[in-house]
């Protein structure tokens, strides 16, 4: 029997035994979950609201004159009605799973509107939280040539201006998308900020491959952070079944002023580290530190090998 014919002989079977898999335990309405739309549909949201927020930068040539103030309102318009159906197809899901309020599509598409509602009006603040973390790169940084540059091609920026956003739709329980807004910065940039954390103003992640933040850590204005850094959570509390716990404070807390350089770890829900703090490279930390505190390794005595010599030279830190 040929190829062909002997794959359309079990594809019905095939077919019919997936779609019943679609309503695995837990996954709430299997037609409700086909509506949903994904990380392509999200990223569209992100990218205009990214342009909106840095006009003439990551999108579209900004008008000249009175048609800026068009553009804004046509640009907002347009994006906060698509995030208002994103999230109306998000709470609609969340309502039918089990445990869910089962609250009904009339209920649900109110909800969806006053919550992009509140995210329009909400914008102006991102965008001024976003201009102080403009200002703490090009100041924290060196090499940087002009704000412009920070805008246009620092990933830290970009990953705190996707933050920004997802948080203030995590922080009023929206489901699902802040969580796919993260990822999607997460996956450009190497940064993985949860959209739960609480980032005040001024921060700045110089390099920022390998950065972790956790859902619970707050950080306070003025911090810089470099890459391979990570605020996460010591343990994992399990209840008397063995499951996680969830909505426990896990990650630490990092004060304002506080530097924390490439690599350093910082552990735990009942770690704090003071304001106007130094961590050096690669510490690792699981434990508070009172403010103005300098934390740094041991210096290394590095074993040299000297080709002509017969034994390696070790030098003295």
């Amino acid at each position: 029997m040929r190829f062909e014919d002997r794959l359309a002989k079990v594809l019905p079977s095939v077919a019919g035994r997936m779609v019943e898999g679609w309503a695995f335990p837990g996954s709430g309405s299997t037609d409700k979950s086909l509506k949903l739309r994904g990380p392509k549909a999200v990223q569209k949201v992100l990218h205009d609201l990214i342009a909106v927020l840095f006009p003439g930068c990551h999108g579209e040539e900004l008008p000249e004159g009175a048609a800026r103030e068009a553009f804004v309102r046509n640009t907002v318009s347009t994006t906060v009605h698509a995030l208002a159906q994103h999230i109306r197809l998000a709470l609609d899901y969340e309502a039918s799973a089990p445990g869910g309020n089962g609250a009904g599509e009339q209920a649900v598409a109110a909800q969806a509107e006053q919550l992009a509602l509140e995210f329009a009006e909400g914008l102006p603040e991102i965008q001024r939280l976003l201009q102080t973390d403009i200002l703490a790169a090009y100041e924290g940084d060196p090499a940087a040539r002009s704000t412009m540059e920070v805008v246009q091609s620092y990933p830290g920026l970009y990953a705190i201006a996707v933050h920004r956003v997802a948080h203030f739709l995590y922080a009023r329980n929206v489901p699902l998308i802040p969580r796919i807004m993260s990822e999607l910065a997460h996956s450009q940039t190497g940064i993985d900020i949860h959209p739960g954390a609480q980032i005040d103003a001024a921060f700045f992640i110089d390099h920022g491959t390998g950065v972790v933040i956790g859902e619970t850590a707050r950080i306070g204005r003025n911090v810089k952070l470099y890459q391979g850094v990570t605020l996460g959570a010591l343990s994992f509390q399990k209840d008397d079944q063995g499951r996680l716990v969830k909505g426990i404070k896990r990650h630490p807390n990092v004060e304002e002023f506080v530097v924390i350089y490439a690599g350093a770890t910082i552990l735990g829900g009942d770690t704090t580290i003071g304001a106007h703090s130094v961590i050096g490279g690669n510490v690792w930390l699981t434990h508070s530190v009172p403010p103005h505190s300098k934390v740094y390794n041991q210096q290394p005595s590095p074993l040299i090998q000297n080709a002509k010599a017969a034994k390696p030279v070790r030098k003295k830190a």
